[in-house]
């Protein structure tokens, strides 16, 4: 299923004339699946893209999107769980979420999505500002902005903010490509590692110089690179977010830390035991304090297990809660 907004973008950009809508969570109250800033797109035939709940509410959106398409016009929507004697949607999380369901079309400039999606798809970053208008609004007096920022400068999350002038709160929503994933190595052990991060909807890349590795076979969706990993263009390096390197060979592993250290994505993962992480580090005379970023040697949480795919969950569990800036918390702790 797809998750991401690029990937949500890029399926709507093919059919974007029709009669799209865009259904956006605007406020949570207690607890809920999704966060503001979720977005999900309906088509007129009945397809959706996205999802903005665990799968309870999305057949009511649905039904929904048609008055919408049908009237043109903004729909507001709550859906209460704090009442655990109303069961029409049993939705069980205890919280309130409202919805606003915005029609898509020419007159509204498609809400400045095809703008989006190609900031997106060149890298950059930025922020997604839409206005929260009361029900029953034309939808061609929809207007939205986008604001391309430096990925230090993005907020962290969804955000209401009030407009005086116009007398309507807006929400900015911050976005940013996929994560980008550089694998060094492409053996077996690197396949589950890119089938995971590729569920996770995050862009793979594979450096393996090698004849017999990181064949496009074993990587279906993920960018091969078959030339020495400091040989490459800086662009490719410098985009991406985490590395893990996992060539299980002592130079091909010096050389790729030396070329990640010199590019610093937020976390690099180096496979193996501390005494062979010491080796690698003396043959690419480096040390720990060289590193700027999260450096994981040996890699990953302790989650027990010793197949690959138990190596990557606990490698990408790792990085994720990293990029993320999350803590390894309870997450009865954390949903309070």
């Amino acid at each position: 299923m797809q998750q991401h907004f690029i990937e949500l973008l890029d399926t709507w950009q093919s059919d974007y004339q029709d009669d799209w809508v865009l259904a956006i969570l605007t406020h949570v109250q207690g607890s809920s699946y999704r966060k503001p800033g979720a977005m999900m797109f309906f088509h007129p035939l009945g397809k959706s893209l996205g999802m903005l709940s665990g799968g309870c509410l999305e057949a009511d959106l649905r039904r929904h999107a048609q008055k919408a398409i049908q009237t043109q016009q903004v729909l507001q929507l709550t859906y209460d769980a704090t009442d655990e004697s109303d069961t029409s949607y049993e939705l069980g999380c205890g919280g309130i979420v409202q919805i606003m369901m915005l029609p898509i079309n020419a007159s509204n400039h498609y809400l400045g999505l095809q703008k989006i999606y190609h900031s997106l798809n060149s890298g950059r970053c930025g922020i997604f500002q839409l206005p929260i208008l009361p029900e029953g609004v034309d939808c061609s007096n929809v207007k939205t902005s986008w604001q391309e920022v430096e990925h230090t400068d993005l907020i962290v999350k969804t955000r209401v903010t009030n407009n005086t002038n116009l007398g309507y709160a807006s929400l900015e929503i911050p976005l940013k490509p996929p994560v980008h994933l550089g694998i060094f190595g492409g053996g077996l052990d690197a396949q589950p590692v890119a089938q995971m991060a590729h569920s996770l909807g995050w862009q793979v890349t594979v450096f393996d110089e090698r004849t017999a590795y990181a064949r496009q076979y074993d990587f279906p969706h993920a960018n091969i690179m078959k030339m020495p990993c400091d040989q490459m263009g800086e662009n490719i390096l410098a985009s991406l977010d985490c590395a893990f390197v996992m060539n299980h060979n002592l130079s091909l592993d010096a050389k790729a830390l030396n070329v990640l250290v010199k590019n610093t994505p937020d976390y690099i993962a180096l496979l193996g035991p501390v005494h062979r992480r010491d080796k690698v580090l003396q043959h690419a005379k480096l040390s720990l304090a060289d590193f700027n970023c999260f450096f994981s040697a040996p890699a990953g949480l302790a989650l027990g297990g010793e197949l690959p795919s138990s190596v990557a969950l606990s490698m990408l569990s790792q990085c994720h809660g990293v990029l993320h800036k999350s803590k390894l918390t309870r997450l009865d702790e954390v949903m309070l």
